[in-house]
């Protein structure tokens, strides 16, 4: 039972852990660009989903204005995108251009007749039943559908960071485990074993006697 329990423990610990990584670390999307548009919005119960307000604005509002951007993906499916300021906040993509990143998007609107395609980086979930977006980070003109994405180094950068430390760390409890934690499991148990020897003894030397 206790090696159930600790197994499921670590599947749900390194699935958040995939979780957290797969919504902030940066992504891309080649997209065509339908749209931008202005909305106030009321972040509710899925505030944690929405970045603070812009840096310099007042933060102390409920609700705000927003920016979105829209936009059709290579196979047709729609992908709306939001636009907000991450200042000094988590993640740490120091973001303070929304402004300019929601013009330089207006300017690069296309029809499906005359396609310009961009590539959108951004971070987060979409998802219609939480209405949450991801967050656009940065638009960039790119030579049709076909383009290449880019290798993701700064991902490969950050995952191999944190599972060298992972691992550094495993390393370091195991050995620590095993020169001290084993030893003194061993010594318990050897002293419980004694100890329930000496009781079985003693009653035993009662039996007798009786």
């Amino acid at each position: 039972m206790f090696g159930l329990i600790r197994w499921v423990f670590w599947i749900t610990v390194w699935v958040l852990i995939a979780a957290t990584f797969h919504y902030t670390l940066p992504q891309v999307d080649i997209v065509r660009v339908t749209d931008t548009y202005e909305k106030r919005v009321d972040p509710g119960e899925n505030s944690m989903f929405w970045a603070q307000a812009d840096v310099g604005s007042d933060g102390t509002v409920a609700n705000r204005d927003v920016f979105f951007i829209q936009t059709r993906r290579v196979k047709g499916d729609v992908m709306v995108y939001r636009n907000e300021d991450t200042g000094w906040g988590w993640p740490p993509y120091f973001k303070f251009d929304t402004s300019n990143l929601q013009a330089e998007a207006g300017d690069l609107k296309s029809t499906e007749e005359e396609p310009r395609y961009v590539a959108i980086k951004h971070y987060g979930w979409r998802n219609e039943f939480l209405t949450i977006f991801p967050n656009a980070i940065s638009v960039k003109p790119v030579d049709g559908p076909d383009a290449s994405k880019g290798i993701p180094w700064l991902n490969i950068f950050i995952i191999t960071i944190f599972l060298t430390v992972v691992y550094g760390i495993w390393v370091r409890w195991r050995r620590f485990r095993i020169a001290r934690i084993d030893p003194t499991m061993e010594a318990i148990e050897d002293d419980l074993a004694d100890a329930s020897g000496a009781v079985s003894s003693w009653l035993g030397s009662w039996r007798k006697k009786s």
